[in-house]
Formats: structure tokens, C-alpha cells, sequence
């Protein structure tokens, strides 16, 4: 399914085929040091699960809708390419998969980041880490800067939806992305 965003912008769910092109995308993000590595086999996988951003057929960003529990799932894996930085891609992508999280049934969305006001921005608060022990006890522990990490542990409630345009929550059942459109 694929929902048009800004300008040339289009958000589709990644298929198996585009896992070498996430694989390249995140890898080119990580010397900036704001991601984990992954392995091309892991994106392979789970490459159904995220959400793309294409514009003119190139995969500009990407994220991946991670569930950690039956009541949690994690914004993993965002990055957008330096050509498309500062148009919102990232916004858009979170924002869509606050959407599926919340229709997949989740009570809550988490990402774990180095740059908390890019999420703060989104409606997202910074939590204790272990407020997401599952989060923790899946991935946090076999990281080797556990207990030395630098990132900022951040959740947002589903009950609502947040406008990126406004800055602020809506009830859960409106607001322009509900419908899958996007403003121009």
C-alpha cells in the first residue's frame, strides 16, 4: 500500500527484494553513530516490517515496526538519506508506523534514540529504561554498551494520534494521516 507525502514522497511496506537497499542505507547512517548494525540476513527477514520512503524509485528513508510484546513495538532502524533530510521524511515514517502499531492492536510505540527532541517533536516522552523492560531484556542485554549506552529510552501512548503539523495529539479516530493522506 503506498500513501503519498510530500512533493515526490511515497511510503510503502518493503518487500524482501529491497533488504540490500536497506542494508545499504542504515550501514551508510552508522558512522554517524546514531544506529546499531544490522546484518543483511536480520533485514531479509524482517524487511516486511518496515516502511519506506521512495522518491523517484530510490529508498530516501526507512524504518522498521518492531514488536517487542503483545503491548509494545519499537520504532528500529530510522534513517533517511542525507539528499532527503529536512523534508519530514522521518516524520512521515514514524508517523506511519504509529498508525500501524496502533491498528496492529499495540498499547504503546518506543524508540530508543541518541537525538530525544527529534522524537519529543512527535509527541514521544523520555522514560526510565526500564519502564520498556521488554525492550531491555530482548535487545539491551546483548548490546555491548549495555549499562554504558547513551541513548534515550522514549514512548508514546497509541490511544491518540499525533499531528506533525500542529505539534499536538488528536483523538485517536482523526487527523489527516488516519485517512492516509498527507499534506502537500
Amino acid at each position: 500500500m503506498k500513501k503519498p507525502t510530500r512533493g515526490r514522497i511515497t511510503l510503502r511496506t518493503a518487500a524482501m527484494s529491497d533488504a540490500k537497499k536497506l542494508f545499504a542505507l542504515i550501514h551508510a547512517n552508522l558512522e554517524e553513530g546514531h544506529l546499531l548494525p544490522r546484518t543483511l540476513g536480520e533485514l531479509t527477514v524482517h524487511a516486511e516490517r518496515f516502511v519506506v520512503a521512495v522518491k523517484a524509485r530510490k529508498i530516501v528513508g526507512c524504518a522498521e515496526l518492531a514488536p517487542l510484546s503483545p503491548h509494545v513495538a519499537e520504532v528500529r532502524s530510522l534513517a533517511v538519506d542525507g539528499s532527503a533530510r529536512g523534508s519530514r521524511v522521518g516524520v512521515a515514517i514514524v508517523d506511519e508506523l504509529r498508525l500501524r502499531a496502533r491498528r496492529e492492536g499495540y498499547e504503546k510505540l518506543c524508540a530508543f534514540t541518541h537525538a530525544p527532541r527529534y522524537f519529543i517533536h512527535m509527541g514521544f516522552s523520555i522514560v526510565p529504561h526500564l519502564w520498556l523492560t521488554e525492550k531491555v531484556f530482548t535487545d539491551c542485554v546483548k548490546c555491548p554498551q549495555f549499562r554504558q549506552c547513551g541513548q534515550y529510552a522514549m514512548v508514546v501512548p497509541l490511544d491518540a494520534t499525533f499531528d506533525a503539523e500542529r505539534g499536538y495529539g488528536l483523538p485517536a479516530a482523526s487527523g489527516p494521516a488516519e485517512a492516509g493522506h498527507y499534506p502537500a
